[in-house]
């Protein structure tokens, strides 16, 4: 399948979950202005799409043997659990726990429980939801090679930035970058558009990073 036809299919997906919004004015945390928003928390709403997005990561991957699925959050596990399930290895899933330091740095880290599959360098596959900045498959692929595993590749819903490189196999269903802007060059403010109040987000505390909504 093309991969233009393969990010309409599902990205349509995610629009009729609700989890893509566009045409109008939003706020992201890092106080930049963007006419559109992926609400991450809907992406893995309607078990039916999300096995079926599960489903197309697992086959992107089939070829590769794969130990354990890996992930972090509440909806990349979701997604985390049916591409482990529709893998032909038979994975095992595990997810992470990620927490802010007292810097404001993103960390992660693996329940006890968990640490028995690290036994004999298992063969990962790391997945998320939504991939804005990176930072936590950066925590993931840290996370693994501190437990002497062996990183295969990612797997992600959506990569909002170009930028985002690893030296892993990345695949990802739908790779947009949208605008943003300052509020000073917003042209939504310039229009008198409304800020859509349901979305605003708050600002990051001072010492975090600057992230986007939904950033990972």
């Amino acid at each position: 399948m093309e991969p233009e036809i393969l990010e309409r299919i599902n990205r349509g997906i995610l629009l009729r979950t609700g989890a893509y919004l566009t045409n109008d004015h939003f706020v992201l945390p890092s106080g930049r202005h963007a006419k559109e928003y992926v609400e991450k928390a809907l992406a893995t709403t309607e078990p039916a799409f999300t096995e079926g997005l599960g489903d197309v990561i697992a086959k992107h991957f089939a070829e590769q043997p794969i130990d354990l699925v890996l992930t972090t959050g509440y909806g990349a596990s979701l997604l985390g659990h049916c591409i482990a399930r529709a893998h032909p290895s038979q994975p095992r899933f595990v997810y992470a726990i990620k927490q802010r330091d007292n810097g404001g740095t993103s960390q992660v880290s693996l329940p006890r429980e968990f640490r028995q599959y690290f036994a004999g360098t298992p063969r990962v596959l790391i997945v998320e939801d939504i991939l804005t900045t990176g930072e936590t498959v950066k925590g993931l692929i840290d996370l693994v090679k501190s437990l002497s595993g062996r990183v295969v590749g990612i797997g992600t819903l959506w990569r909002r930035s170009q930028r985002i490189k690893f030296k892993f196999p990345l695949f990802t269903l739908i790779d947009r970058e949208f605008p943003t802007y300052a509020p000073k060059d917003c042209p939504m403010c310039r229009k008198g558009i409304p800020i859509n109040r349901e979305y605003l987000s708050e600002p990051p505390p001072k010492h975090s990073r600057r992230r986007a909504v939904g950033a990972h």
